[in-house]
């Protein structure tokens, strides 16, 4: 099997598991939305939830696992397996060590924390943010775990366990909403107690596939293996380097707490939307790709890195450009048919749909900047990833700060989005005078092809919005049906024009459908 189909497979592997994990989040939202609305208790955890949210994607979706695994593909290139489970041994270990002091450090720091996160919060709002901070803090220490799981089993060729974890998570956390809340007298808090449930879940499902492929964390190890020290320069530049969008988020969430009530609310869910595409393939493609080009980094086959990285990027595109445009034209619709129900209003999903509009603007530059940051991490290169970065956020705090007076939570979304493609611009420019020529001159004509393609898929899915849906949304069933007819007059419309102008991302796609379905 070639490296390209061997990402491709395991892209399919992971972005099938996130899928279904990104379905699941939205029922939980839903459901959330359905229970507490837009307002105090709704704000108050998604602010708390931000803290541990934004460490378990820095860890679970990116920063451990990048700096983890170039150097742990690095002894199995160099020394072989057995010397690389004993790194692996020895960083559990340790990281077991710290993470439970950050959990400590975090519970008793939890209302600084909430007054950085939320500095507009005030009251009983501040109170019950600081006691859900407090309560779901502990969770970092199972995501953390969970990364270092992650890491360890995609190297070996392992994707499914690792993927479906998040499933566990939200499954948890809608239990929490349906069993736990209604019986409390804080229903919030039923909210902290699944996601604390969630964590002990994500791990456990870990622990039989590590098992099976050799690892053994019981077996001695030294406490501080000389490869830790290798891992631990990497981290906190990989941290900062491979989560401008996550910070960003952050960013936003603190400047929304300053805005009118349920402006954090509305970004969260609109993040969420954005989060779909972005999970499914376009953070499914970078954790499939970091392993392929951590080893040819490892042997020094920079030519064929430069072949994997110019095949993941087009896919990348392939699958985040009508993804944007799918979201910017039934931006509405979608929201609504998510989330609006019980105490989500009609207000609340005009003003969701607002800040998707601007994040949706953002999204293939998101997506892509997983790839172009995989590429470097894969070289062991983190200080470029790291001033781009630091660039990138300074950018979003000032055009948030300047963009929120007269667009309200939507400038902050717009400005996360210009923030991140300006992001993205910096890092591809240094890629090119790191490595040379990498084929830009393919890679812009199949985004063009991919460009045009998703415009006519646009153009089709707002002429059958007029057709198939109505302002009012009367009913959830006409709701779903005229959604689902959109987006598959969307797809079949992209699909028809990308065969038309013989895009070649098209046929890897379907052939990898086609091997899927065989198997079965």
């Amino acid at each position: 099997m070639s490296e390209n189909s061997r990402v491709v497979k395991a892209a399919g592997v992971v972005g099938a598991a996130t899928l279904l994990s990104r379905i699941l989040g939205f029922i939980r939202d839903a459901v959330i939305a359905w229970f507490f609305g837009a307002g105090l208790s709704s704000d108050a955890f998604i602010a708390a939830f931000r803290i541990p949210n934004l460490l378990r994607r820095l860890f679970a979706e990116g920063s451990l696992s990048s700096a983890f695994i170039p150097v742990f593909t690095q002894y199995i290139v160099r020394q072989g397996q057995p010397e690389a489970l004993h790194l692996a041994r020895s960083a559990f270990r340790l990281l077991s060590v710290l993470l439970i002091l950050v959990s400590i450090g975090g519970i008793l720091l939890s209302p600084w924390i909430v007054r950085f996160v939320a500095p507009g919060f005030v009251a009983d709002k501040y109170s019950l943010t600081v006691t859900l901070t407090r309560l779901m803090f502990p969770y970092i220490f199972f995501v953390g775990l969970v990364a270092l799981c992650m890491g360890i089993l995609n190297v070996l060729g392992h994707f499914a366990a690792p993927a479906l974890a998040p499933v566990l998570l939200n499954i948890s956390i809608i239990g929490s909403v349906l069993i736990i809340s209604p019986s409390l007298s804080v229903p919030a808090v039923g909210l902290a107690v699944g996601v604390l449930i969630g964590g002990v879940l994500q791990l456990s499902i870990q622990l039989p596939a590590l098992l099976k492929n050799g690892f053994r964390f019981w077996e001695k190890a030294k406490f501080l293996h000389p490869g830790l020290k290798q891992i631990g320069t990497l981290i906190p530049p990989v941290i900062l380097g491979g989560a401008v969008y996550q910070i960003n988020i952050v960013v936003s969430t603190i400047l929304g707490s300053l805005l009118e009530e349920g402006s954090v609310t509305y970004l969260y869910f609109a993040d969420r939307l954005v989060q779909f595409p972005l999970g499914v393939f376009a953070i499914a493609a970078a954790t499939a790709v970091l392993p392929s080009l951590s080893r040819q980094a490892a042997s020094e086959d920079f030519e064929a890195l430069k072949v994997t990285f110019e095949h993941a990027l087009k896919l990348v595109f392939f699958i985040s450009i009508p993804a944007m445009m799918g979201l910017i034209v039934l931006r509405e619709p979608i929201v609504a048919l998510l989330f609006q129900r019980g105490e989500f209003d009609a207000l609340a999903t005009r003003l969701t749909a607002q800040a998707l509009l601007y994040y949706s603007l953002g999204l293939w530059a998101f997506s892509a900047v997983r790839i172009v940051a995989a590429t470097f991490f894969a070289m062991q290169d983190t200080r470029t990833p790291v001033k781009m970065a630091g660039l990138s956020i300074l950018v979003n705090i000032i055009l948030g700060i300047f963009l929120m007076k007269p667009l309200g939570h939507g400038g902050l979304a717009l400005a996360t989005s210009l923030a991140s493609i300006l992001n993205l611009g910096l890092l591809v420019y240094a890629l090119k005078n790191k490595l040379g020529g990498l084929g830009w001159k393919s890679i812009a004509r199949s985004f063009c092809k991919t460009l045009v393609s998703s415009i006519a898929m646009g153009l089709a899915a707002w002429a059958a919005g007029l057709v198939f849906l109505s302002e009012q949304y009367p009913t959830l069933a006409g709701l779903l049906a005229g959604v689902a007819a959109c987006i598959a007059i969307g797809i079949f419309t992209y699909a028809g024009a990308a065969y038309v102008l013989k895009s070649p991302e098209l046929h890897v796609v379907l052939a990898e459908v086609r091997k899927g379905i065989a198997r079965k």
